[in-house]
């Protein structure tokens, strides 16, 4: 049985992630789609012509993961695709937003990224392919989305790596860093504080951004950049002192 498996299904770009593999993938016999909030997926399931196999988890819980094992360890499915797209960020000051949600960004954004990855990885094939969602929040840190730019940093890092890891077993790790996007996140993350006007105005569209990180996963891209904007912030981040573009950011 082939599969994709996919985190965050539950809105934004890992919801669109599954209609879009649903979609061009049509030798997958299923997608296990993984979430908090199941009647959303059961939802989804209903819009797309792939079978999902619907894991109602919280994975910031060791249960959720250990369900999530036993699932794997049973079916014995080959993983053709994966997509890790759980995750959050809250804006403001560090220490302005509530301990509990500042290390949750950490254990969701990191800990269970690297959860499932681990997880899912040996159940992989050759010419498989793993997405791990960053942000171009991870070029450079961010004044008041401290926690979050960093936890992407280290997303970006890791699958860098895993990719040249993973190069023998012919198995691509893309990372995907979009700018913002119009998703829920920044519902999510603007309860806490306001993102920036600059920010506002290069809002992307998330249909866009999926299309091209799989498309470029398929081409064996090990980074995807959606937009013009962004792909100049990945240039200008590796040319000026960090110093002077956080004093720039927090300018605007």
């Amino acid at each position: 049985m082939k599969i994709a498996v996919v985190t965050g299904a539950t809105s934004g770009m890992g919801r669109e992630a599954v209609i879009q593999l649903a979609d061009r993938f049509g030798g997958l016999d299923e997608i296990w789609v993984v979430g908090r909030r199941r009647e959303r997926m059961e939802r989804l399931a209903k819009e797309v012509p792939v079978p999902l196999r619907i894991f109602a988890l919280d994975l910031n819980r060791k249960e959720s993961l250990g369900e999530l094992r036993a699932a794997f360890t049973k079916a014995q499915p080959e993983v053709k695709l994966l997509v890790n797209a759980a995750g959050y960020g809250k804006i403001g000051p560090f220490g302005s937003v509530d301990q509990e949600e500042e290390t949750g960004m950490v254990r969701i954004n990191c800990e269970a990224l690297i959860a499932v990855t681990h997880l899912v990885l040996p159940f992989m094939s050759a010419n498989s392919r793993i997405l791990q969602f960053a942000s171009a929040a991870s070029f450079v840190p961010q004044p008041d989305f401290a926690v979050y730019a960093a936890t992407k940093a280290f997303v970006l890092s890791f699958s860098r790596a895993l990719n040249a890891e993973l190069a023998s077993r012919k198995i691509c790790v893309t990372a995907v860093c979009p700018g913002p996007v119009k998703t829920e996140f920044f519902d999510i993350a603007e309860k806490t504080g306001k993102i920036p006007l600059y920010k506002r105005l290069a809002m992307a569209d998330p249909k866009k951004v999926v299309k091209l990180a799989l498309r470029d996963s398929m081409m064996g891209k090990s980074v995807s950049i959606y937009g013009i904007w962004m792909k100049l912030f990945y240039v200008v981040c590796k040319v000026l002192p960090h110093n002077l573009i956080l004093g720039i950011m927090n300018t605007l």
